[in-house]
């Protein structure tokens, strides 16, 4: 399928719905241009199987697209595929719209939470540039914080907008950060997708194959990505268990839950565990991009008239 087919599956309001223009990141990126390569299609495209590519893509996207002049981490933490994580956003943003009766909540309003923000810090900075909502990012790890600390201070757009925490407790998603009182209109989570190092692997295999029809070796990310951030002992589905279990405990605390689902066969678990947690709606959103195919699930656990009284007190 041709990429400007693929592209155009993404969110009406994603900034990259339509092809790259290339000339134009390259010129704010002029590194950039060493990585650029004709397609099977007769056009140009990235070297998208070399992570040094992928993270020189990012960088003029952000500089390009989103006026984020300032991006940088270490080589070996995840490097994000930009068009996907804008998805996520703005399909929560559709979902707070739906209980404000069409309208998207924007600014201050609106305190989004970004369990696992990472070094690259990039749902942040997408939320802030297109919605000026306010984020706080948590993370285990604490070189990531730090990194991400230093391109919020690095940006004057994103200054005041997002605080990033330290989550002291590795097994732990909300306690210990969470205070009672505090308000948070939706939690954001793209967990950890393999269940060991073995596996992540024969994932990289897979990518770089799609990619670049070539064997991978497995010895490279192209959009890298350390222990903490691409394993969890159970994956995925052991992760978002232990993320609804624990949500049920700070249920008046926030209006949304939700996460990214990457496997089809993980939702029976998540619909059977919060339907025993009493969610009170789940609410599960398709997500195309490119070639793959994931979902967002989200739930709360307020009463219709609890919903009502928040978008009262926050949203109007």
């Amino acid at each position: 399928m041709p990429k400007q087919s693929n592209k155009a599956r993404l969110h009406p309001r994603n900034r990259n719905r339509l092809p790259y223009d290339l000339d134009a990141l390259v010129k704010t990126t002029p590194k950039l241009a060493n990585h650029i390569q004709p397609n099977k299609y007769g056009g140009q495209s990235v070297e998208f199987s070399n992570p040094i590519a992928v993270k020189l893509l990012n960088k003029a996207i952000l500089k390009h697209y989103y006026g984020i002049k300032n991006w940088d981490f270490p080589d070996e933490n995840l490097c994000p595929p930009i068009p996907g994580r804008a998805d996520y956003i703005h399909y929560i943003a559709d979902l707070l719209s739906e209980r404000n009766g069409g309208t998207i909540p924007r600014g201050d309003s609106v305190t989004c939470w970004d369990i696992g923000v990472g070094a690259n810090c990039i749902y942040p900075i997408i939320g802030v540039t297109e919605y000026d909502w306010n984020f706080i990012g948590t993370d285990i790890d604490p070189k990531s914080i730090r990194t991400a600390k230093q391109i919020v201070e690095n940006n004057p757009s994103l200054k005041g907008k997002i605080t990033c925490l330290l989550q002291d407790h590795s097994n732990a998603i909300f306690q210990g950060i969470i205070k009672e009182g505090d308000t948070i209109d939706i939690a954001i989570c793209n967990p950890p997708f393999h269940a060991s190092a073995e596996e992540a692997q024969k994932g990289t295999s897979r990518k770089v194959r799609n990619l670049s029809g070539k064997k991978g070796t497995g010895t490279t990310l192209n959009f890298g990505g350390i222990p903490k951030e691409l394993i969890y002992e159970g994956g995925e589905y052991q992760f978002i268990q232990n993320m609804m279990q624990e949500s049920k405990k700070f249920a008046t605390n926030f209006f949304w839950f939700s996460t990214l689902v990457s496997k089809q066969a993980t939702l029976k678990g998540i619909y059977k565990t919060l339907e025993k947690l009493e969610a009170t709606q789940i609410k599960t959103m398709p997500m195309n991009t490119g070639n793959k195919t994931s979902r967002i699930v989200a739930w709360t656990f307020l009463s219709k008239t609890a919903q009502k009284a928040w978008r009262a007190y926050r949203w109007t």
